[in-house]
Parts: C-alpha cells; sequence; structure tokens
C-alpha cells in the first residue's frame, strides 16, 4: 500500500532532527573545567625555569652598565614591551592582506528528501497571460543528489577603504608600542640608578653595620655590669644604655634599607633569587653640574617625552576612526568572477563561468554625514587638549626634577660636611679613649655617629644620581643606541656607557634621540 508523501518525508528526516537534538544536549552539557594540581605544580616549573631562562651567567663584579645592560635584556616588563611591540608589527602585516581581492573556493554537496518537480501552465501568445493548459504529468529538472564546485574572485571597494584606514591604524599602532617601549627603557634605566648606588652603599656598610652592632651589644652589656658593680652612677649608666639602644635602632633600620637595596637590584636584573651577586666598587661618578639652559630641557622635553609621542600617534588612530565610518557611507561597488560546476544531469552546460557587478548604497546612511563631520571636529579638539594637558604636566616635571636635583646638590654638599665632622670627632674619642666603660662607651657612641654619617652621605649620593637620572628621564633622552653590533651584556654595556656619557657630560642639546631606537634581543 502506498505511503501518504508527507510520512515519507517524516521518516527520512527523523533521524536529521534526532541528530541535531543530541547535538544540542550535548553543547547543553558543558561544564567550567578548573585546572588540577597536577597542571598547576607544572605550570609553576615551566614559568620559573622560562622566567630566568638563557640568561648570561654573573662572571664577576657588576658595574653600573653591566647592571642596566642586564635589566634591559633580561627584565620582564621591558620583554613584554617588546612582545607587544612584536604583536602590533604582526597585527599590521595581517591587515594588510585585507586589503586583497577575496579569491573563494568552495565544494559541496546537496541532497533533499524528495524529488523537487512541478507542473507548468501554458501561456496565451497573444494576452500573454496563463491561458490554463496544465502539463499532464509532473516533472523535474533538478537532481535530488548533486555536487556543487566553484572558484570566485571578488572585490568590493568599500571594504577596500576600509581595510586600508584600518591598516594605517595598526601602523601607528606599532609606533605607539614603540614609544611605550621606550618608556619603559627609561624607567627601568631609573630603577636601576636609584637601586645600584644605594645596593652598592650596603655592599661597602653592612660588615661595619654589623660589626658596629655586635659591638654596641656587648656595651649594653658591659654597661649594666657597671651599673650592678656600683662602678657608674645609675643615671649615668642608663642614659647611656638608652643611647646605645637607640643607635642599634637606627643602624638596624639603616641596615634593612641596605639589604633591601641590593633584593631590588638583582629583581631589576632578573637574577634568580639568591644568586650571589657582587658590585664593582669602582670610584663614585663625580655629579654633573646642574644644567642651567632650562628652555633647551623643556623644548627636548616637548619633542622627545615618549607619552606626548604616544599621544600625537592616538590622534591619528582616532581620526581614522573618523574616517571609516565616513567610508562606510560612500557608495559600494562590488566586482565577482569565476568558473562554477553543478553535476545536476538536467543541466545542459554542467560547467560555466559568471561575472557580475553591483553598484549599491545605504541612503540612510547619509543622514550621519554631519554628525561625523562634527564628532570629527570634536575629536581633534580633545586630542589636542589632552596632548597639551599632558605637556604642562611634563614642563612642570622638568622644572620640579631641575629643582629636586640641585636640593639633592645641597644636601650631598651638607651629608659630606656631617661626615667629615663626626670622623674627626670618631679620631678624638679614640685617642681620649681610656681603660674606663665610660671612655669605651663615648668611642662606640662616636663610631655609630660616624657610621650612620657614612650611610647618610651613601644615602644622599645615591639621591642625587636618583635625581640626576629623574631630570634627564623627564626629557626623554633614550639609553639605547641607534644600533647594536651585538646583543651580549657585555657589548651592551659598553654601548649604554658611551650613549650616557655623550648627554651626562656634555651638552643636553648635542644628542639626538633616534626615530626608533634598536631593542636588545
Amino acid at each position: 500500500m502506498m505511503q501518504p508523501r508527507s510520512m515519507r518525508t517524516t521518516r527520512k528526516t527523523l533521524p536529521l532532527l534526532v541528530a541535531s537534538a543530541l547535538l544540542l544536549s550535548a553543547c547543553g552539557s558543558l561544564t567550567p573545567t578548573p585546572y588540577t594540581k597536577d597542571e598547576i605544580k607544572d605550570r609553576v616549573v615551566s614559568d620559573r625555569q622560562k622566567m630566568f631562562a638563557e640568561q648570561e651567567p654573573v662572571s664577576g663584579p657588576i658595574t653600573f652598565h653591566e647592571a642596566a645592560a642586564r635589566a634591559l635584556k633580561y627584565n620582564l616588563d621591558y620583554r613584554l614591551k617588546l612582545m607587544e611591540n612584536a604583536l602590533s608589527r604582526s597585527l599590521y602585516d595581517v591587515s594588510k592582506f585585507d586589503m586583497l581581492p577575496r579569491l573563494v573556493a568552495n565544494a559541496g554537496y546537496l541532497g533533499r528528501s524528495n524529488t523537487a518537480g512541478g507542473i507548468s501552465e501554458g501561456i496565451d501568445i497573444n494576452t500573454g497571460k496563463p491561458d490554463g493548459t496544465v502539463s499532464l504529468r509532473p516533472s523535474t529538472a533538478t537532481e535530488d543528489n548533486r555536487r556543487l564546485a566553484g572558484l570566485t574572485l571578488s572585490w568590493n571597494v568599500l571594504d577596500f577603504g576600509v581595510s586600508y584606514y584600518r591598516a594605517e591604524q595598526k601602523a601607528d599602532q606599532i609606533l605607539m608600542a614603540d614609544e611605550r617601549r621606550r618608556k619603559v627603557v627609561q624607567n627601568v634605566l631609573q630603577d636601576v640608578r636609584n637601586a645600584f648606588w644605594r645596593a652598592l652603599g650596603a655592599q661597602r656598610l653592612i660588615g661595619n653595620v654589623n660589626s658596629l652592632i655586635d659591638r654596641t651589644h656587648k656595651a649594653l652589656e658591659a654597661a649594666k655590669k657597671a651599673e650592678d658593680q656600683g662602678l657608674l652612677p645609675r643615671l649615668q649608666a642608663l642614659s647611656y644604655q638608652r643611647a646605645l639602644l637607640d643607635a642599634v635602632s637606627l643602624m638596624n633600620l639603616r641596615r634593612q634599607d641596605l639589604e633591601l637595596a641590593r633584593a631590588e637590584l638583582a629583581a631589576l636584573m632578573s637574577l634568580p633569587p639568591g644568586t650571589p651577586m657582587v658590585l664593582a666598587d669602582t670610584e663614585e661618578p663625580i655629579v654633573s653640574a646642574l644644567p642651567n639652559d632650562t628652555e633647551a630641557l623643556e623644548r627636548m622635553a616637548l619633542e622627545r617625552r615618549p607619552e606626548i609621542m604616544e599621544e600625537w600617534y592616538r590622534k591619528r588612530v582616532t581620526a581614522t576612526d573618523i574616517k571609516i565610518a565616513k567610508a562606510q557611507v560612500w557608495p559600494n561597488l562590488g566586482i565577482e568572477a569565476g568558473p562554477l560546476y553543478d553535476s545536476n544531469k538536467y543541466l545542459y552546460n554542467n560547467n560555466w563561468a559568471e561575472a557580475g557587478l553591483r553598484l549599491s548604497i545605504n541612503l540612510i546612511k547619509l543622514l550621519q554625514w554631519p554628525a561625523l563631520d562634527e564628532a570629527q571636529q570634536n575629536q581633534e579638539k580633545a586630542d589636542d587638549m589632552r596632548r597639551m594637558a599632558l605637556s604642562m604636566a611634563i614642563l612642570t616635571q622638568v622644572h620640579v626634577g631641575k629643582q629636586r636635583y640641585e636640593l639633592s646638590l645641597a644636601e650631598l654638599k651638607f651629608a659630606e660636611d656631617i661626615m667629615r665632622v663626626d670622623g674627626r670627632l670618631l679620631e678624638y674619642a679614640k685617642a681620649a679613649a681610656s681603660t674606663s666603660v665610660d671612655s669605651e662607651l663615648e668611642v662606640i657612641r662616636a663610631e655609630a655617629r660616624s657610621l650612620l654619617a657614612r650611610y647618610q652621605r651613601q644615602a644622599a649620593y645615591s639621591n642625587a644620581q636618583a635625581a640626576w637620572g629623574r631630570l634627564y628621564n623627564s626629557v626623554g633622552l633614550d639609553v639605547m643606541p641607534d644600533s647594536i653590533a651585538s646583543h651580549d651584556v657585555k657589548t651592551l654595556a659598553a654601548e649604554i656607557k658611551r650613549t650616557m656619557a655623550e648627554w651626562e657630560t656634555g651638552d643636553p642639546r648635542a644628542p639626538e634621540a633616534p626615530a626608533n631606537p634598536k631593542a636588545p634581543g
């Protein structure tokens, strides 16, 4: 018995419906999958290996310029900026391909659950209307199952324009990423300068601090015994003990500062924690004279600061956004051409070529044009105002940096005077020392004052170096040269030393900031 057509269709489509239901249920059963403890442990081990991988071993005392070279070569923040810069360049290369025409190859298979067919009705040749004559039996001109293939070359003028502008944006974003990298270089160098001289002071004084703390503890015990034995008046003994305790407290604080400075420097160089590190105890560089040409410093800052350059490139990026919005209002011209194939046996030609041309425009979008013009003007004003506000802040930084450096020089001179006076007092105390407890305690107090004065002088010198670096950091000078023969630590340190000498010992207007400084590999 013949089954109805609807029943036959249902039986053929039922498996498809069941498969779709199973697929949807599988998608709905997805649940979040947290990392396991073993995966977390493996990640930690892998990250620790990568953090300190491929580092040149420390083979000797580390100079300031070597510390700067290691920081710029291995510092993780700087390496992150290098990767962001590389990513921007890759995205720019990808965006250029969007401007090319599209060449699409396709192939497929089509199947029906029933036969496509139909009847036809004749048309009266005089009236041009159906005459009611119907073909005697239905017919079909399409196979139930057939294969399709094609190769289509298409080009959209509007898409080309939009892709061109977006490629321009990617190019500007490369320049923005490079300016951010420059800023990281300047900040890393500044941090190294701050930490190195403090760490060197730690290396110079930590032995004396520890020795004096031990002597002070012994003197405290001696003072207590003298008090108990009645060798010193109780009030005098207690006063000496309090003075010694104050000295111990101050020296412990200074020791902590010194030890933390070494840890900070090691972290900047990305050395593994606990790595033995000895700093080169060379002669301290003479602090430079205060620059007199403030106007030249201001001009250099406005010309070279990475923040201003990044903001200026950002203006071009935002302006391109308006260009893209305007381009989408333009008429759109699309061109398509390519060969096609259909396996349908009823076709007279199974292979053919098609070509088409289509022009379209969204008339409603034309109403956006006045608003886009106004948005463009407001965007330009906002970008200019943001850049001027940033410029004002940078000019303030230059003036503050100059004043801070001037104050640090005065502080250094004052600290040197204190160190000289305390040194002479220590000499007098030692010369007047006797076997009495009173004299011994006085010598310890003089030594403590002298050591604290040395620390204050070292701190003042570190502050002067930091203020000097901060001043030129506010100007935006680059420490990286235009080109480097090799990126090993020794060569990089020598190039940094040469570049810094050009602007630290000469006229600050002399060096020219490179447009795209080379990054260490």
